[in-house]
């Protein structure tokens, strides 16, 4: 009884649902960029409240979809540490886009992720070959241009900010490998984290300031482009191996900074696109090789 719902889907053919739902989530987190830097660019909104308003959306709207869905499934373990992180990479993703392009903001972030994630795995004992390691230092090499000193570099500040978000995220990514219900292990993890969102704001409280556009642009980014967000990847991820659900996510700084183009009116400078094709590339690099099956030692 509880397939039922699911009934009408099948007539769409798998691989263009999977194709949709992807397109849709990589558009979602991309969007996550483009409303925190619109929101912070015109002074809408302080970013301790931003954080605040997005993780309390986030926390509403995904345990109702948790509710919504067909079936039942046992409690998530609780996972405060988890819970932690997601709040640190939201502050300081808010705190960062202050200063930072959404594109350029973008690619720090997911740059940041994806070699924290590599480098967990070192420290694990996963094992690299000589493409791989070519790879992760061109990814390294570009964040290293990127921010290097320069009149197009973007400020450190907000990039160091953007970086430790990406750190928290990912460690928030490797925490929840494994578990059986991501979609409610994620609305636990807001559920948590939302409190520590309320508490930044009040710890804040001289600076807070808000409109009423800055406060829909926190809410759509909390509800929408987090909570639905999720819950489209996470019906997306079936239909994706591990390495195309990795590989998939390096669009999201492009669609950013395309987006920021057409609404925000940033550029695009040679030194961002110099750095994107290294960093996106260096890690599709590590991304193939580690695919490449090994012969255990």
């Amino acid at each position: 009884m509880a397939d039922a719902p699911a009934t009408p889907l099948r007539a769409v053919p798998p691989r263009a649902r999977t194709l949709a739902l992807t397109a849709l989530a990589m558009l979602a987190f991309a969007a996550n960029s483009l409303l925190c830097r619109l929101a912070l660019q015109r002074r809408g909104i302080d970013p301790a409240s931003f954080t605040a308003i997005r993780l309390l959306a986030g926390a509403l709207v995904l345990p109702l979809l948790v509710r919504l869905r067909p079936g039942t499934r046992p409690p998530p373990r609780a996972d405060w540490l988890a819970a932690a992180m997601l709040f640190v990479y939201a502050a300081f993703f808010s705190f960062a886009y202050l200063s930072l392009a959404a594109g350029t903001g973008a690619l720090v972030l997911f740059g940041a992720v994806q070699l924290t994630m590599f480098g967990v795995g070192l420290v694990r004992g996963e094992r690299l070959g000589a493409m791989a390691w070519g790879g992760l230092l061109l990814a390294i090499g570009g964040l290293v241009y990127l921010v290097s000193p320069g009149v197009s570099a973007p400020p450190l500040l907000g990039t160091a900010l953007m970086a430790v978000a990406g750190v928290a995220w990912g460690v928030y990514s490797l925490r929840g490998r494994g578990v059986a219900d991501p979609l409610a292990a994620t609305a636990a993890n807001f559920v948590r984290a939302a409190p520590l969102g309320l508490l930044l704001g009040a710890l804040l409280i001289a600076h807070a300031h808000a409109d009423p556009a800055g406060i829909v642009l926190a809410l759509a980014s909390g509800a929408l482009t987090s909570g639905v967000g999720y819950a489209v990847w996470y019906a997306a991820l079936p239909g994706l191996s591990a390495l195309s659900a990795a590989t998939v996510q390096l669009s999201v700084p492009l669609i950013a900074a395309l987006g920021g183009v057409l609404l925000l009116g940033e550029a695009i400078t040679p030194r961002l696109l110099l750095a994107a094709l290294a960093i996106l590339g260096g890690i599709a690099v590590v991304l193939r090789r580690k695919s490449s099956p090994r012969r255990s030692p």
